[in-house]
């Protein structure tokens, strides 16, 4: 009878029916467990969009108000859920309308599986109304992409496309399917793909390798560990809390890295980075050994790569047997998924105490506190800092909020200042740097993680470049808490014009509509800020709104951001103001 069962049970796996090659899209992303896309309809892709229609209680579809806006909430949906974000897109300017969000996507290891339209195949290189060679275009940008031109190729792509996306380490694919190929019919049958010929997603655990940097580890005296958003990926965030307290290491993050460890855990020293705490960025040139973990050594971590850790011994744990040696020289490298590495390195290291070590960087933090930090928080300046307000929102969401940050000052503030006491709960564009980030990546955030207060920290630049996507707020009613820091300048470049250009600020001054307006056209709660006694208030107010709230603080126009490694400087040169 079981046999019978069996039989019967795998027939209806092999059961084959005649669908469209737009439906089978569809029915891919059903069977991938896809229940979210984010897109923008158009000529070439209107097939599947038909089936979106049909499809509409099974996957829910968000019209964003631009394509890329529609990456960018795809993005802050995956960075906040670890499952891969959906996109659509038609041919022509909608594909290439993705690109920013996609190299974003790539650089930052974030899973996407975007499906653009293209048109008809026997229209290919003709230069027809709106074909553009988005697959040309986006090979760099890409972990893989592919062009579907019959439809019976359809379920095996978006097989390999969800393998690739999600397996190692992540990154964005694209499926290019022209219209001819979502009309076809053809017999419909799908299996998930579990591996790829010559594609080789994790790496094996090189153990002798695991005994060496045990060894190095347990020798260390000043040992020091710079972790990043791989232990985020790997989903090692308890393996990498285990390992710390048992080695007793003080350890920094990178600005992916935040929240993988709690802010106010006792080993966390801060952030290192151009805008990083001045502790973990001096002691790294005189730490004997340099523990890497989940990240990239990125030229704002490292600052002059010539004076970079020179003294100290360099253990790099990482996926990605591209990242090693890649800027910085490694002495012993452990490539393999970093929740297994750290499982296995913990049977050969000791248990350790690193008191007098942990001292130095507790002085350091003293200096820094002083030179900056208590100007921050408890400023005497007349006008409001960027970090004050980062602290009323920690008063108020006790370290529990997703904070979703855009580029520039306001991001190193939010970096620096945010409180986190969970994992996945700081989204930022970190290697590409793309302003207009936080506003769309913050919707795609609260539909990821409904549950959770979502809160984003944008400038008044970066805002004015994705603030459309106020229209995917109206329609959609998710509760995003937006909160735009305005100190009416491109802020960053003018801190740098100021620094280094003699206060040439060239094309940075900026002037703004009415934010509040804006926002109430929308239909979303608004108030504006410009005293320091209604800022508590106001941002409780904010918080405790089950809709969406946008709340404009108006800032300190030439209130800077400090520690900073000025360019081609080495990290212990950081300069406190």
């Amino acid at each position: 009878m079981e046999t019978l069962k069996k039989e019967v049970r795998e027939e209806n796996i092999e059961k084959k029916i005649k669908i469209s090659g737009a439906e089978a899209v569809i029915k891919c992303l059903l069977e991938e467990g896809v229940d979210l896309a984010y897109g923008y309809p158009g000529g070439a892709i209107m097939p599947v969009y038909d089936e979106i229609y049909k499809y509409k209680d099974k996957l829910h579809h968000v019209l964003t108000r631009h394509e890329q806006g529609a990456v960018h909430a795809a993005q802050g949906f995956a960075r906040v859920t670890g499952k891969p974000g959906i996109v659509f897109a038609t041919s022509g300017p909608g594909a290439t309308n993705l690109v920013t969000g996609i190299a974003d996507a790539q650089i930052d290891s974030t899973p996407l599986v975007c499906i653009t339209g293209q048109v008809g195949s026997h229209l290919l290189g003709s230069d027809a109304f709106q074909e553009t060679d988005i697959v040309g275009i986006s090979t760099p940008v890409t972990k893989w992409n592919y062009q579907i031109t019959k439809a019976n190729e359809i379920p095996e792509v978006i097989a390999k496309a969800f393998y690739i996306a999600k397996s190692g380490r992540p990154g964005p694919v694209l499926i290019d399917i022209t219209k001819d190929a979502q009309f076809e019919e053809f017999d419909f049958s799908y299996k998930k793909c579990e591996k790829i010929r010559s594609y080789k997603a994790v790496p094996k655990l090189n153990i002798d390798k695991v005994k060496e940097a045990a060894e190095l580890i347990n020798n260390a005296k000043k040992p020091f560990i710079v972790w990043g958003q791989g232990v985020i990926i790997g989903g090692a965030e308890e393996e990498f809390k285990k390992f710390i307290e048992k080695t007793d290491i003080p350890s920094a993050s990178t600005a992916l890295g935040l929240s993988a460890l709690a802010t106010k855990h006792p080993l966390n020293v801060g952030m290192v980075g151009m805008h990083g705490n001045y502790a973990p960025n001096v002691l790294t040139n005189q730490c004997d050994v340099l523990i890497a973990i989940g990240m990239r050594f990125d030229d704002r971590v490292t600052g002059n790569l010539e004076t970079y850790a020179k003294q100290a011994k360099v253990i790099h744990f990482d996926i990605d047997p591209a990242e090693i040696d890649k800027n910085v020289k490694t002495d012993i490298a452990v490539i393999a998924d970093v929740k297994e590495s750290l499982v296995e390195v913990m049977k050969y290291i000791d248990n350790n105490e690193h008191k007098e070590w942990m001292q130095e960087f507790h002085k350091l933090y003293e200096i820094e506190r002083k030179a900056v930090i208590n100007d921050q928080l408890n400023p005497t300046k007349v006008g409001l800092t960027m970090g004050e307000v980062l602290n009323g929102i920690n008063n108020e969401t006790k370290g529990d909020a997703i904070i979703v940050s855009d580029v520039g000052q306001h991001q190193m503030f939010a970096c620096r200042y945010a409180d986190f006491i969970k994992t996945r709960s700081s989204v930022t564009s970190g290697g590409l740097g793309t302003m207009g980030f936080a506003l769309p990546a913050s919707i795609g955030a609260k539909m990821g993680a409904p549950d959770r207060e979502v809160v984003a920290i944008i400038g008044d630049g970066g805002y004015q470049m994705t603030c459309n996507e106020l229209g995917t707020v109206l329609q959609t009613k998710v509760p995003v808490k937006i909160v735009v820091l305005n100190n009416s300048y491109l802020g960053m470049v003018r801190q740098w014009q100021e620094l280094f250009f003699d206060k040439r600020y060239a094309s940075t001054e900026m002037i703004s509509p009415n934010f509040v307006k804006l926002a109430e056209a929308y239909d979303i709660e608004a108030v504006r800020v410009s005293k320091r006694e209604d800022l508590a208030k106001a941002i409780k107010t904010m918080i405790a709104s089950k809709k969406s709230y946008f709340m404009e603080v108006v800032i300190e126009q030439e209130d800077n951001v400090f520690p900073m490694i000025p360019t081609g400087a080495s990290v212990s040169d950081i300069r406190l103001s």
